[in-house]
């Protein structure tokens, strides 16, 4: 091959890439309005939601999703569990108190199931963010193209292998798009809004509220010092402003006789 045709193939190749790159960002930057009405706004604080979030986690999750860095007895004192409650709603495995908190899944199964086995949670609250958790658990679409796997979308993550396991909860919606024509003249499709198709078990006020406690676990999962790193805080902010008081009033007392 010449060096002119080369050269050539090498700027159609690259004009290519450049064009459905330029295409990609277009169309994120069209569906960003949907994320910023989005927003998961947990609370860590709340101990109820944080108790209410390890239920649905163990219920609705823990059949795919490990915490293999969160032990139970550790969810059980920081969220003020009795350890019989705690084996007698929390842990149906056989697992004890002092183990981690496994699926029970095979990963080798998962991964004929799925395609991949599914992550463990413990830190994707901390790599994504409280709000992409949020949106993806609420983001869950009917997609007919996908009949032959799970049957629906998601447009927090696109072509997700995770089938809608909320689904009895939330019921079925349908997205719709809009076609839009970018500055470029390239083609974008555009979220507008969710359609009903079939309702869930619970009002969508619940389910938001469901998704929400679920995400707040995530989030404390994800770094359980931050209940105690924050409630230390505010003591460390007290003593600083009471010590900054007395060092004031020693300052001023040694430099009176100076001015």
């Amino acid at each position: 091959m010449g060096k002119a045709l080369r050269h050539g193939v090498i700027v159609v190749v690259l004009g290519a890439a450049l064009t459905l790159a330029f295409g990609t960002v277009v169309a994120k930057q069209g569906a960003g309005a949907w994320r910023e009405q989005m927003q998961a706004n947990n609370d860590i604080n709340s101990t109820a939601s944080l108790q209410r979030g390890a239920r649905n986690f163990v219920n609705y999750c823990l059949g795919c999703h490990s915490l293999q860095y969160m032990r139970y007895s550790r969810v059980a004192e920081d969220l003020h569990i009795p350890e019989d409650q705690l084996e007698a709603n929390l842990m149906f495995t056989g697992d004890r108190p002092h183990d981690a908190i496994m699926s029970a899944m095979p990963a080798k199964d998962a991964e004929q199931w799925f395609g991949r086995p599914p992550p463990d949670l413990t830190l994707t609250a901390r790599a994504r963010g409280t709000d992409y958790l949020y949106q993806f658990l609420k983001t869950f679409y009917v997609d007919e193209s996908r009949a032959s796997t799970t049957g629906v979308n998601n447009l927090a993550l696109e072509n997700a292998a995770m089938p809608h396991v909320l689904a009895d909860l939330q019921g079925l919606q349908r997205a719709v798009f809009n076609v839009e024509r970018a500055e470029d003249g390239t083609q974008v499709k555009v979220f507008e809004k969710f359609e009903q198709v079939t309702p869930g078990r619970i009002s969508p006020e619940e389910y938001d509220e469901f998704v929400r406690d679920t995400v707040n676990f995530l989030d404390y999962a994800s770094e359980p010092a931050q209940l105690r790193r924050v409630s230390l805080g505010i003591w460390v902010i007290a003593f600083l402003l009471v010590f900054t008081g007395f060092a004031y009033a020693l300052k001023k007392e040694i430099w009176k006789d100076v001015h």
